[in-house]
């Protein structure tokens, strides 16, 4: 009879406390969670550094990237490094280097997509035969391990002495060698400037020279979404 007494008296002390238990937990999950004072929940940087200039080597020291901006940002509520007047500077061996630059950018957390925002700017120097090459838009995003790019903005392409192609939305894969101009293409294409004539002989100066034809060709479609893809090796 005493046992019983006290199995009796054990169990509604169990329930009780079983239920303070679940009262409290549920007590602390309706309950909105404390913001942390670290400045981790806020729109803060957690730091910052101003004209800065970094740079990457391949396993042999030579150098392959170089990352400077005016200003960078790290916020650590959304883990992403925000770019006052970035400008990035790929180079590789024997091989034209290539320079992108803008108003503003940002890096996200693991490294895989740039965003670079105003006045963007693409420029591949020139090298060989071939002229300087510029790409300006207003905005480029890029997924640098995919080595690809695009934008769905207006862009300018130019390479010296007088290509100029319009398009609005460009789409580059560097895998591909490939630029895909999305709608509103339109191109002019300079010839460039035959080079000057030697002094001839009297007998060559009978032999009839083939004709220059005209300097500059102009292409336009009127169509609103006219699609070209440009395919071409991109060194």
């Amino acid at each position: 009879m005493q046992l019983g007494t006290k199995s009796a008296i054990v169990f509604p002390l169990a329930l009780l406390l079983l239920l303070a238990l679940l009262t409290f937990w549920i007590d602390k999950s309706v309950q909105p969670q404390l913001p942390k004072l670290d400045g981790s929940s806020r729109h803060d940087p957690d730091y910052m550094m101003s004209n800065f200039e970094t740079t990457k080597t391949d396993i042999n020291g030579a150098l392959r990237y170089k990352l400077a901006a005016a200003e960078m940002k790290h916020f650590p509520d959304v883990d992403t490094t925000d770019l006052i007047k970035p400008r990035f500077t790929q180079f590789a061996k024997d091989k034209p280097y290539t320079k992108l630059q803008g108003d503003t950018g940002n890096i996200s957390s693991d490294g895989e997509q740039v965003e670079v925002f105003g006045n963007v700017l693409v420029m591949r120097e020139a090298f060989g035969d071939k002229g300087e090459m510029t790409v300006e838009t207003d905005y480029l995003k890029i997924l640098p391990n995919e080595e690809y790019a695009t934008t769905d903005r207006p862009v300018v392409i130019k390479q010296a002495p007088g290509t100029v192609v319009y398009a609005t939305g460009l789409i580059y894969e560097k895998n591909q060698q490939t630029v895909t101009l999305l709608h509103k293409v339109r191109a002019h294409y300079e010839r460039p400037v035959p080079k000057a004539k030697k002094t001839l002989t009297s007998d060559q100066k009978n032999i009839q020279q083939p004709k220059v034809g005209k300097p500059a060709v102009t292409v336009q479609s009127d169509k609103p979404n006219n699609n070209a893809r440009i395919r071409r090796r991109y060194e």
